[in-house]
């Protein structure tokens, strides 16, 4: 596993520490051009900081929400005519984006999972434009004990965003549930919507 943020892999020694050896701090374009797949934690930004190159063909797990207050406003997903996961496509354009791991808490993605098939299991969404791309986020959500519902493609990620059904009832929430909540949505809801 390698990681990086933005201050630079001098600052993560403490989490690699904890990691363990199998762990490795890197810079963003050297975490990006060693995994098979990246998962990214970062919110879109107006200027593409992304190292596209080194992404170039990658399935990419973005796991940011919508957050105009942390990231200020985008005309394009405030009118809906685009989601911030289209946007981020849109910055990489030769890789397969996927939004993933967007309505659960991160220290839960260790702790709530429970083994398939077990009655009340949890289940996330993922949507991509990519369907190797949801079946890279399928495996993971069942490694860590959760089911998936496609919402599929990225024009439709806007469904879990904060103040929609999804969103609002977080990881708390059955297949059956997760559907029926995303199928509830509205654009109008949406908490950040102008």
């Amino acid at each position: 596993m390698v990681i990086a943020n933005s201050r630079g892999p001098h600052t993560l020694s403490d989490l690699i520490d904890e990691l363990g050896p199998s762990a490795r701090a890197a810079t963003a374009a050297e975490a990006a051009a060693a995994g098979d797949f990246v998962v990214i934690a970062v919110p879109l930004k107006p200027v593409n900081d992304m190292p596209v190159d080194e992404l170039a063909g990658k399935i990419v797990l973005d796991t940011n929400n919508y957050m105009p207050w942390r990231d200020g406003r985008y005309p394009l997903v405030d009118a809906g005519e685009k989601t911030v996961h289209e946007l981020r496509q849109d910055h990489l354009p030769t890789s397969k984006v996927a939004k993933a791991f967007t309505h659960i808490e991160a220290p839960r993605i260790t702790t709530a999972g429970r083994p398939a098939g077990t009655p009340g299991r949890i289940a996330l969404s993922v949507s991509s434009n990519f369907p190797e791309a949801v079946a890279v986020a399928t495996e993971l959500y069942d490694r860590f004990g959760f089911d998936t519902v496609d919402n599929s493609p990225l024009g439709e990620s806007w469904r879990t965003e904060p103040g929609q059904p999804a969103w609002d009832a977080h990881e708390h929430q059955t297949r059956p549930e997760l559907i029926a909540n995303l199928a509830r949505a509205r654009r109008e809801r949406s908490a950040y919507r102008v």
